[in-house]
C-alpha cells in the first residue's frame, strides 16, 4: 500500500475540521470541496471573493487549481469534477463561466456532476475534483 499525502496550499486556511484540502494516494489526487474564499491572511477569517457567482466561481477554480498543482496535477488531469450550487437558477450562468474558464483545455473535459445544496451564508458554489497524477 502506498502512503497518503495531504496538501494545504499556503493560500488556504486550515480546514475547519479533521480533513485535508487535498489527498494523494498513489497516482490519485482527491481535492476536497473548495469554495470561493480569497487567499488566506493570518489572523483573519476566510472571506468570500465577492457576492457574485462569477467572482466566487473563479476564486473557487483558483483554489482547486492550487491544490491540483501542489499535488503534482492539473485541470488537464482531472477525471471527475463535482459542482455544488446553492441555486438552480445559477446553472446557466455557471455553465457560461465554466466554458470560458476551460476553453483552452487540451485534454478531454472531465466528467462533471452538478448538484444543488445549502452552503454557509454568502457562499454560492463549491467544487471538488479527482485527478490522476502521472
Amino acid at each position: 500500500m502506498s502512503d497518503k499525502t495531504a496538501y494545504t496550499p499556503a493560500t488556504h486556511t486550515a480546514p475547519p475540521a479533521k480533513f485535508s484540502h487535498g489527498v494523494r494516494k498513489g497516482n490519485l489526487l482527491q481535492v476536497a470541496g473548495q469554495v470561493g474564499f480569497l487567499p488566506a491572511e493570518e489572523g483573519k477569517a476566510p472571506t468570500p471573493a465577492g457576492p457574485t457567482l462569477r467572482e466566487q466561481t473563479l476564486q473557487t477554480f483558483a483554489n482547486v487549481k492550487a491544490i491540483l498543482e501542489e499535488g503534482g496535477s492539473s485541470w488537464e488531469d482531472a477525471i471527475m469534477i463535482r459542482v455544488y450550487l446553492t441555486d438552480v437558477a445559477h446553472f446557466p450562468e455557471f455553465n457560461e463561466i465554466w466554458n470560458e474558464y476551460f476553453a483552452d483545455l487540451k485534454a478531454p473535459a472531465a466528467a462533471r456532476t452538478t448538484v444543488y445544496v445549502g452552503l454557509p451564508p454568502g457562499l454560492l458554489v463549491e467544487v471538488d475534483a479527482l485527478a490522476v497524477v502521472d
